[in-house]
């Protein structure tokens, strides 16, 4: 009798397969995710009609309870498939409907993203480049801990020296970090034989911090040595530079000074970018602007780099790029280049 059900296991087949008809049909008519939800815990859940038909599995045999077990177990995995199949077309249905309701005025204008700017200082650094470039020089570097001989000794600043207090040094242990570019053009005559025309644009450090100074900043130096090189050719040079950096016509003069590298030395003054020469405040009403130091390179350093003075002469120069910067474009406060706020740079 065990392979034929009872009315009750008959029932209880007949109960599952309406239920698994009904429930199929309900939930491939469903048309909102929430609903399909509700349903899910309706037809499956702990409490749900199924579990309710379960129940009465105890009054049935052990092989009548397999049977309507094993069928259970069927309708409701094929039920489960029907709810994520048709919970993905109500996903994508959903989607549809979100997609179509938000729609994009292409013909707005976007909204640029907020990004970088050209530093002040690096745009007149890359310019001062470009300028001599131009002018036939090449663009050397050279590291910026230094031995105290590059930076010092070469250059006709022996130990003791008076000059040495011109400048404040960051010393390690026997280097130091190097207080101009001028120790390039050193390494620069040692490798190479004239003629050399070559600027050193780069970063420098002085022990020193205000309103007008800081640690570290940008220099540029550069160097020309040739036969029959005089004073006539060091104010050409430096005249077209500062016409070129300055983008308009300027007047220049040249003060006589003292620079340990070189002799004859000079400062060089232009009329001053704020009042034209009339006076104002920035100029103590001079009318001038002290702008860079440059002269004939000193013989005494043409012999540390076994050059012939007797042959050979050249001019030096070198201007502080944020100086420049400064003077070029109004600025009265340089620590404001290096406080990175962006509405000061984009200004630039």
């Amino acid at each position: 009798r065990a392979n034929h059900p009872t009315l009750m296991s008959q029932d209880l087949l007949d109960k599952i397969s309406s239920f698994q008809a009904n429930a199929q049909k309900s939930i491939e008519e469903s048309s909102s995710l929430d609903g399909l939800q509700e349903l899910k815990v309706q037809f499956l859940g702990k409490k749900g009609a199924l579990t309710e038909i379960l129940k009465t599995l105890g009054s049935l045999s052990n092989e009548e309870r397999k049977e309507v077990g094993k069928q259970a177990n069927v309708a409701k995995q094929a039920l489960v498939q029907i709810f994520e199949s048709q919970e993905t077309v109500l996903k994508k249905k959903a989607v549809a409907e979100k997609v179509s309701q938000e729609k994009i005025d292409i013909s707005l204008n976007g909204v640029d993203p907020l990004i970088g700017h050209h530093h002040p200082v690096m745009q007149v650094f890359d310019q001062t480049k470009e300028i001599f470039r131009k002018l036939g020089f090449d663009i050397s570097e050279g590291p910026e801990i230094e031995t105290d001989y590059y930076n010092f000794g070469a250059l006709n600043i022996p130990e003791n020296h008076p000059a040495r207090d011109m400048q404040d040094t960051f010393y390690i242990n026997d280097h130091v970090l190097r207080t101009h570019t001028s120790p390039v053009q050193i390494r620069v005559m040692e490798n190479q034989k004239p003629p050399i025309a070559m600027v050193a644009p780069g970063v420098v450090y002085r022990c020193d911090s205000d309103q007008t100074h800081t640690p570290m900043f940008h220099q540029v130096e550069g160097l020309l040595v040739d036969k029959h090189i005089h004073f006539g050719h060091l104010k050409g040079i430096v005249e077209e530079y500062l016409k070129g950096i300055f983008e308009r016509d300027l007047e220049f003069r040249f003060r006589s000074s003292f620079f340990p590298f070189t002799e004859p030395s000079a400062e060089v003054d232009i009329t001053c970018v704020f009042c034209d020469g009339d006076g104002c405040r920035v100029c103590s009403q001079t009318g001038w602007l002290e702008i860079m130091g440059c002269g004939m390179v000193d013989p005494r350093v043409f012999g540390c780099v076994d050059i012939d003075s007797n042959t050979y002469s050249g001019f030096a120069f070198g201007a502080g790029i944020e100086r420049i910067t400064m003077l070029k474009y109004g600025i009265n406060d340089l620590r404001l280049f290096f406080e990175n706020d962006i509405r000061f740079l984009r200004q630039f």
